[in-house]
């Protein structure tokens, strides 16, 4: 049913609201070569400065790990982005992380998708540093990026995606 209707919507673009609070890292910036090589996709990540993670834009919940370390969401216009909370966060097998959605939930841009312990994750993961990246690009013809160094979750707007 979503796809249907982010197929007859088409906008000619998207803004993704920053879903975490905190300080902006570039992606290339990221210490995990899967995200700074943009091997999963571009965007920016954000260093947590609180343990909130809100949804960035109106859709539906695609993917959500049984660890509840990362989220994926497509959004009514067909973007696909991936929230990772930390680096190797898997490892914790959920620990310190609380779930507020599951796979197949409509959600609106600022509903709350994950609470985590951050001094938690700050102790036992590699990095709290959490990419945000728009995973099928395929469909964007530019995205632009905030050059702000700090983003209010469900406020700032982190990033805009012209589709082709």
């Amino acid at each position: 049913m979503l796809k249907k209707f982010f197929r007859e919507k088409k906008e000619s673009e998207e803004t993704l609201v920053a879903p975490i609070t905190g300080n902006t890292v570039a992606i290339e910036g990221i210490p995990d070569e899967m995200f700074s090589q943009k091997m999963l996709g571009d965007g920016m990540a954000i260093e947590p400065t609180e343990g909130v993670v809100v949804s960035p834009l109106d859709g539906e919940v695609i993917q959500f790990f049984p660890t509840k370390h990362a989220v994926g969401i497509r959004g009514i216009n067909g973007l696909e982005v991936l929230i990772h909370i930390g680096l190797e966060t898997v490892a914790l097998n959920g620990e310190g992380f609380e779930g507020h959605v599951q796979q197949g939930d409509q959600v609106k841009a600022g509903d709350k998708l994950v609470t985590f312990d951050l001094e938690f994750i700050k102790e036992k993961a590699d990095s709290i540093i959490s990419p945000v990246v728009i995973t099928n690009l395929d469909i964007v013809d530019t995205l632009t990026k905030t050059s702000d160094p700090t983003v209010h979750r469900g406020e700032s707007v982190l990033l805009t995606a012209k589709f082709k």
